[in-house]
């Protein structure tokens, strides 16, 4: 395990308040190992046998609709953890989980898991946390989708991947374009428009890169859009 993985870990909101012993005890002998976009990491409704940690890279969760449509749960990055809720419910899976960029991944193991929890009672707490954490993404997601317009919903994520409140920054977009459409719930013709749409705002696109003249400018386009959802 490299160096820079335990600060990783460590921030994660399910190990960030355990002693390092404890996050310590739980990591050794768990397995790091890296993926190949496009890898399975499980299916939906399969038994739930181990979490994940993302230390770089990203992944996708998904359901499939009883149509056969793929309805994107979240994409996760460096730092999120995944399936641990899983791993205490009725032990399924409620998603699926695809890498979809080359991936490193700490799984950790379901049944040791437990077992700790019986001995360290803040480990309880930390799933709590966790599980809120996932809570509040979800609940942005469905403002997201529902509350913003194409362009406003790629305004934020794209000032969400600047990781900037104001000046300017170029994004590499993380992973496919089809993807970022569908996760904002949208087509790519969609995505498309909306970043048209954003060129008055100092928006320029080269491929996979974005040039953003004005973080806050686009930031206030967003916080019109929830301005206007909460006084409509």
């Amino acid at each position: 395990m490299e160096h820079n993985d335990w600060r990783t870990i460590r921030a994660t909101p399910l190990f960030s308040s355990l002693s390092q012993d404890v996050t310590e005890s739980i990591v050794a002998g768990q397995g790091v190992r890296t993926y190949e976009k496009g890898a399975l990491l499980f299916q939906q409704d399969s038994p739930s046998d181990a979490f994940f940690v993302i230390l770089d890279g990203w992944v996708k969760l998904f359901r499939i609709t009883p149509n056969g449509t793929e309805a994107i749960v979240g994409v996760l990055r460096r730092g999120e953890s995944f399936g641990e809720a899983a791993i205490f419910m009725d032990r399924q899976y409620p998603v699926a989980a695809e890498v979809v960029t080359t991936s490193r991944l700490l799984k950790v193991d379901g049944d040791s898991f437990r077992r700790r929890i019986r001995v360290e009672p803040d480990l309880a707490l930390a799933i709590l946390a966790s599980l809120s954490q996932h809570l509040k993404f979800l609940v942005g997601h469905i403002e997201q989708i529902k509350v913003l317009d194409a362009s406003q919903r790629v305004a934020d994520f794209l000032v969400e991947l600047s990781g900037q409140t104001q000046g300017s920054a170029v994004i590499v977009l993380p992973y496919e374009k089809a993807l970022i459409a569908k996760r904002l719930g949208m087509t790519p013709e969609s995505l498309s428009r909306a970043l048209a749409k954003l060129r008055p705002f100092g928006i320029s696109v080269h491929q996979e890169n974005v040039t953003v003249a004005d973080v806050a400018a686009l930031r206030n386009h967003v916080a019109m859009g929830r301005s206007h959802a909460a006084n409509s």
